[in-house]
């Protein structure tokens, strides 16, 4: 079998703006169109890119949503298939009479793979959204193997662990993080990445929503905890970095041959984490 060759991604740090979807649609595929000149093959943008993150209820909020796919869906498809390269965006997702913040996958087939994010704060619409009812997943392109999170879910190592598990080469999280997660946009990239051996995509977005202010600070982390790439706190910016997925699929650190190894994923002892998997009050 061939080994995967690398691929160039793109984080795009922007500022949406609440209710405001066809305008953020154009700003997506306009951003989405520059940074696959620059390259990318993989172009990846904020949490509720789409849609916007603070609303004030879920009556609010559910006329901005559409099922996937939707329209949004179709229109970034049709550019994917024009230009031959995926995106990944958040947005809101309507099933039935079940809100959901979601993480979409496309490409020039159309909607690849969806995720629903689990973990909630209580903060903006994650108020009065369901939370995600679906198994963590991986989705495979063009040889890259990408597992996607949202935002808060990030601040749970079992997350990035899980997806690591199943095989992700990337983790990709969209997030919002307010301002006073400033301390986490600058180190849970490289930290998710060390624990994991694995590239992270943190890709924030920017601005003020109804007295919010966001952290921007997005950035792109390799295998061994590097910044890749980094952006700043109020700017709009397109990171862009090489992800090799030979390199995080080696788990096995070998710093001095014989006297310093490290296999982070084959020396783990899961008989004593029981305590991780035990239910909560929430389940």
């Amino acid at each position: 079998m061939l080994a995967p060759k690398p691929i160039r991604v793109a984080a795009v740090q922007m500022e949406p703006k609440i209710g405001e979807v066809d305008a953020n649609l154009s700003l997506i595929l306009a951003r989405f169109r520059e940074a696959v000149g620059g390259g990318a093959r993989l172009v990846v943008f904020p949490e509720c890119a789409l849609t916007g993150y603070g609303f004030d209820s879920r009556e609010e909020a559910l006329p901005f949503a559409e099922p996937i796919p939707g329209l949004s869906s179709k229109e970034v498809a049709a550019v994917c298939s024009e230009l031959n390269a995926y995106a990944i965006y958040g947005l809101l997702e309507r099933d039935g009479e079940r809100l959901y913040n979601v993480t979409v996958l496309v490409g020039p087939p159309g909607v690849v793979g969806t995720y629903r994010k689990v973990h909630l704060p209580f903060l903006g619409i994650d108020r009065f959204v369901d939370h995600g009812n679906r198994p963590f997943e991986v989705f495979e392109i063009e040889g890259l193997r990408v597992g996607m999170h949202i935002c808060y879910d990030g601040t749970f190592p079992e997350t990035g662990r899980v997806l690591t598990l199943l095989g992700a080469d990337v983790l990709v999280l969209p997030t919002n993080w307010p301002i006073q997660s400033l301390t986490t946009a600058e180190h849970l990239p490289a930290t998710r990445a060390i624990e994991n051996v694995v590239y992270v995509m943190a890709v924030d977005r920017i601005g003020e929503e109804r007295g919010c202010r966001f952290a921007g600070t997005s950035s792109i982390a390799g295998p061994g905890g590097e910044i890749l790439a980094k952006a700043g706190l109020d700017s709009e910016e397109i990171l862009y970095a090489e992800v090799d997925p030979a390199i995080s699929r080696k788990k096995r650190l070998v710093r001095v041959p014989g006297l310093y190894e490290l296999d982070r994923i084959a020396d783990r002892r899961p008989g004593f984490y029981g305590p991780i998997v035990a239910p909560n009050s929430k389940d």
